[in-house]
Parts: C-alpha cells; structure tokens; sequence
C-alpha cells in the first residue's frame, strides 16, 4: 500500500493534459484569421484602432519568437475585429429607429 499511492498519483499525472506552449503554426492560423477579419472590418469602414494595434504587437511578438504571446494577442485582435464587424452591421439598421417621423 506505501507504494500505491506514489503510483496512481504518478500515473495521474502522466495522463492530465500537459499545458503546450504555442507554435509557430499555431501562431500564423491566428494572425491570418485576425487579419481577415480586420480586413472585413476596414471594408465596412469600421475598423477599430485598438485592433490594428492589438494585430501589430501580434506580429511583433511573433517576430520575435514569444508565440504564446502572439497567438493570444493574435486571438485578441481576431475577437476584436469580429466584434466592430458586428458593430457595423447592427449600426448599418439602428439609425432608423433613431429617425424622426
């Protein structure tokens, strides 16, 4: 029994996920679904400052090599862009509720 224990925690251990540091493939997935939704919202003429700036210290990072920071920067600037893209759309028909009769 002195054993059993050190070995179930060790075999318990050996199977919980191990937390991954991000890759380079990883990284490039997120900066161009960042970029092509910033794109996307610069063509509803809605592009946010803080997400070209959130996209720009992605790209520094992943020049640099930190790709954990890249790829959450690169995300961040992604759900930043998707929310001014859903800004634009929404705009695009409130102004009409807002019109006087």
């Amino acid at each position: 029994m002195k054993w059993s224990l050190p070995l179930v925690m060790l075999l318990a251990f050996s199977l919980a996920p191990a937390a991954r540091a991000a890759d380079e493939t990883q990284y490039k997935a997120a900066y161009a679904a960042a970029e092509a939704a910033t794109k996307e919202a610069a063509g509803l003429r809605n592009q946010w400052t803080t997400t070209v700036a959130t996209l720009a210290a992605a790209k520094a990072a992943g020049d640099s090599g930190d790709f954990d920071r890249a790829l959450s920067a690169a995300r961040e600037a992604e759900a930043l862009a998707k929310a001014s893209i859903v800004q634009a759309l929404s705009e695009k028909e409130a102004w009409k509720a807002m019109e006087i009769r």
